[in-house]
């Protein structure tokens, strides 16, 4: 038997034995460790709540990742929970830790349950967690249920798309394959997968040529723009050339005049320069 199992059952049996917290002890010590750093403080406070970092773990043992891992995982969550915890509110340790435990073991096991991520936002990891479990439930009854309506009733559970879905429910039921797994295309002769996979980055001449058009572009628009008023080059710019282009609204409220107006004065600028890209360069017209 291995000494990494043996060391790793005296574990799970020393935070069992760990003793429980009176909820004036588990206070003070939370205290402690929130005003004065008392390391001490801390590591009671943790060693304390291990077994329930250790509940935590086990009930997502199905996915094929390390208990120690899991363990691991959540016991950065239990730090996080204390470095975060507020004693003077009438809340338990263990009822607040339970959900930062629980986060960083589903985060863990997002970033490497599979080479395809499964997406890591709110209603996506709730739909992995759950997946399994609501299509189960859907399956119970003794009357077959197609695929689609199950799908169709775990995306209204969930609040996601059916299309969702159906790409996590293939993503959990297919394996992972190597991308140098063979394949042999004659019988003398394999490839890997990998060779087969496209490349859809530009080439360097197609990468280049974009470069000079975007810079002839941005000439040619400086150019015409001589064209506007001080006042139509500013709505312009505030309006079209800002990654967060201001609202008809605060444009008028700094221009002094109606949000009608700048609407007008913007549809002015455009017709004008077109007007001038078209005369200056008649061969571009796609350009505006």
């Amino acid at each position: 038997m291995g000494t990494s199992a043996i060391s790793g059952r005296q574990f799970v049996k020393a935070a069992m034995q760990a003793p429980y917290l009176e909820r004036d002890e588990e206070k003070n010590l939370a205290i402690r460790w929130r005003d004065i750093k008392d390391q001490n403080a801390l590591h009671r406070l943790a060693a304390s709540h291990m077994r329930l970092v250790i509940a935590i773990a086990a009930r997502f043992r199905h996915f094929g990742l390390p208990m120690s891992d899991l363990i691991q995982e959540g016991h950065v969550g239990l730090l996080e929970a204390a470095a975060r915890f507020e004693p003077d509110r009438d809340v338990r340790f263990s009822t607040y830790a339970t959900w930062w435990i629980r986060a960083s073991i589903q985060d863990y096991i997002l970033r490497n349950w599979s080479i395809v991520r499964g997406g890591t936002s709110s209603t996506q990891k709730a739909l992995f967690f759950n997946l399994r479990r609501l299509r189960a439930k859907l399956s119970q009854g003794s009357v077959a249920i197609p695929n689609q309506q199950i799908y169709q009733q775990i995306a209204i559970a969930v609040g996601v798309s059916t299309n969702d879905v159906a790409m996590m429910d293939a993503r959990l039921s297919g394996a992972d394959t190597s991308l140098n797994a063979p394949i042999y295309d004659t019988e003398s002769s394999a490839s890997d997968r990998q060779d087969f996979l496209v490349d859809d980055t530009p080439l360097p001449d197609q990468m280049v040529g974009d470069v000079i058009d975007s810079e002839r572009r941005v000439t040619w628009l400086h150019d015409a723009m001589a064209v506007l008023s001080d006042r139509e080059v500013r709505i312009l710019r505030e309006r079209r050339l800002r990654e967060e282009g201001a609202t008809l609204e605060s444009l008028g409220e700094t221009l002094g005049i109606s949000k009608e107006r700048v609407r007008q004065i913007e549809s002015r600028a455009i017709e004008k320069l077109k007007a001038a890209l078209l005369r200056d360069h008649p061969d571009r017209a796609s350009f505006v």
